[in-house]
């Protein structure tokens, strides 16, 4: 089934404005193989195209095997940028990759090509497409004040300083207590306040072609299974051996990929190969369960919802395809 609100998923028509196709979805539904088939079938109507990573695992060189990222022959001599394009060592956060990803569409745009973005980070689109809150720089003595407080009482400061924000965040979830403490006390507004400004997003001067991939979750969950146990014998371990020799701190982003503290327990003899395969295979199902909520409800109600098993390409663009002589 194929699901919107409103007629449109994109512009037959886009004022001027060029075209950028979106694939989403969650991890294990089919995202990078549909993006190629998208660019070929483009490129057979006189038009080339470029797949643009909008994941926030594949930006990682160390994370190739663990974070499925398109293999040479899987990418069908279509281009592809934006995929292994981070040192494991450097966070890529949603800014970082929105402003790359937005320099990349605009080359590829110039070029007379077809961008399309294919990932499962929501917060990467969301940042991209609608902006990011403009938060001044955090003084450096009040986040050092800040990040020096234990947790406890981090979020009993909170309380006092922002109730709003700690009445939202988990009383475990040290990272977003402190954020916002410390932008509270920065710029005497809180966070909240901020995130309802937006700036830099490419929404606006882009005619946006989305479309979600929402397959069955029980055939979803088990292509998740299948995908963890190939991973785990097609180069996964050794993948994580070489991360862990590097000694990057435990919270980096890359640290924290799904799999990565699975293998590395199996690594240290804390678990068996079995056990890694079952926790590493019910850390990506519960990640693509979060995904699937998420792009089922948060995106916009004229994205394209796709619940099909199969479908054709064609069909879920052809307003794309079909608009070519009109959105140079």
């Amino acid at each position: 089934m194929i699901t919107r609100e409103t007629p449109s998923g994109g512009e037959a028509v886009p004022s001027g404005r060029p075209p950028l196709a979106l694939i989403a979805g969650p991890t294990a539904s089919g995202k990078s193989d549909r993006a190629v088939d998208l660019a070929l079938a483009l490129r057979a109507r006189g038009r080339d195209a470029v797949v643009i990573n909008a994941d926030s695992a594949q930006v990682y060189a160390d994370l190739s095997v663990l974070s499925a990222r398109p293999q040479p022959s899987e990418m069908r001599g279509v281009q592809h940028r934006l995929f292994g394009c981070w040192d494991g060592a450097d966070p890529c956060s949603a800014a970082d990759w929105a402003a790359r990803a937005a320099q990349e569409i605009g080359e590829v745009h110039r070029s007379g090509a077809v961008p399309i973005l294919v990932g499962g980070t929501g917060l990467y689109l969301r940042t991209l497409l609608d902006g990011i809150a403009p938060v001044p720089a955090i003084d450096p003595a009040v986040r050092s004040a800040v990040r020096a407080l234990p947790v406890g009482e981090a979020r009993a400061a909170l309380l006092a300083e922002d109730p709003e924000a700690a009445g939202r965040i988990g009383a475990a979830d040290a990272a977003r207590i402190l954020r916002a403490l410390e932008v509270i006390r920065s710029t005497g507004r809180p966070l909240a306040a901020w995130h309802c400004e937006r700036a830099g997003g490419i929404a606006a001067g882009v005619a946006l072609h989305a479309a979600v991939l929402l397959p069955d979750r029980d055939a979803l969950y088990r292509r998740c299974d299948a995908r963890f146990a190939a991973m785990l014998q097609g180069g996964a371990v050794e993948e994580v051996e070489r991360l862990l020799a590097r000694g990057l701190a435990p919270d980096l982003p890359v640290m924290r990929a799904i799999g990565v503290r699975e293998i590395a327990a199996l690594l240290r003899g804390e678990a068996s190969l079995a056990q890694a395969l079952t926790a590493g295979a019910q850390a990506t199902r519960n990640y693509a369960k979060r995904q699937y909520t998420w792009f089922r409800n948060q995106p916009p109600a004229d994205w394209l919802r796709v619940e099909e098993q199969s479908f054709i390409i064609e069909d879920i663009f052809a307003l794309l395809l079909q608009g070519l002589n009109l959105t140079g």
